[in-house]
């Protein structure tokens, strides 16, 4: 149970949540609830599948290009804490113009604003140094319940802007990014120490 709850909170502060949320608020601006509601649940089974590719097939992704685990914590521990900088600082990628009639669910809320570059490269090696299968059903068990959790608060969206504000899930967001800028350097550390041997 320990284990599980230390990966479902890495896993949670990956998907960058309070961020998510206020791209998700500013997209959704002239939405009805339920329609909110609706894009909420898309984006979660979008996020839930990419994941969960990522997290099962890290391995075999690191042996097809030959590249080493550390080699592999160093690049990603990097380009967190840059998403972890962006989120302090309040200049996180926009989520960008849509397209008339598209769905963004999928692009851009799943891909890149939910599971963006950074996020990607964490879970390959999450699931890369997984080896038995007790720990990858725990892993898995704790990812989804962290892009659960992530879901949950998209589809009650609405109540959290009238109960927080958008200043208080400002202020969520940049302690977030502080929390991810912890974890960057650990995964950074690791890799390094690792590295050198």
């Amino acid at each position: 149970m320990p284990a599980f709850f230390n990966i479902f909170i890495k896993f949670f502060v990956l998907l960058t949540p309070f961020f998510v949320l206020t791209v998700f608020l500013s997209m959704t601006l002239d939405d009805t609830p339920a329609r909110r509601r609706q894009i909420a649940v898309r984006v979660t089974i979008a996020v839930l599948i990419t994941t969960l590719m990522l997290f099962y097939f890290g391995g075999v992704i690191f042996d097809v290009f030959g590249i080493t685990l550390d080699a592999f914590r160093i690049g990603a521990g990097s380009l967190l804490f840059l998403n972890a900088v962006a989120l302090v600082s309040g200049k996180a990628a926009a989520p960008g113009d849509q397209v008339e009639g598209g769905d963004m669910s999928v692009v851009p809320l799943a891909i890149p604003i939910t599971v963006g570059p950074a996020t990607v490269g964490a879970l390959l090696i999450f699931g890369a140094k997984e080896q038995t299968m007790g720990e990858l059903l725990v892993g898995s068990g704790a990812l989804i319940a962290a892009v659960l959790c992530v879901g949950v608060i998209l589809y009650v969206a609405t109540a959290i802007e009238k109960l927080l504000g958008r200043y208080g899930i400002s202020i969520l967001t940049k302690l977030t990014g502080l929390i991810l800028a912890a974890l960057s350097a650990q995964i950074t550390f690791t890799g390094i120490k690792g590295f050198l041997g």
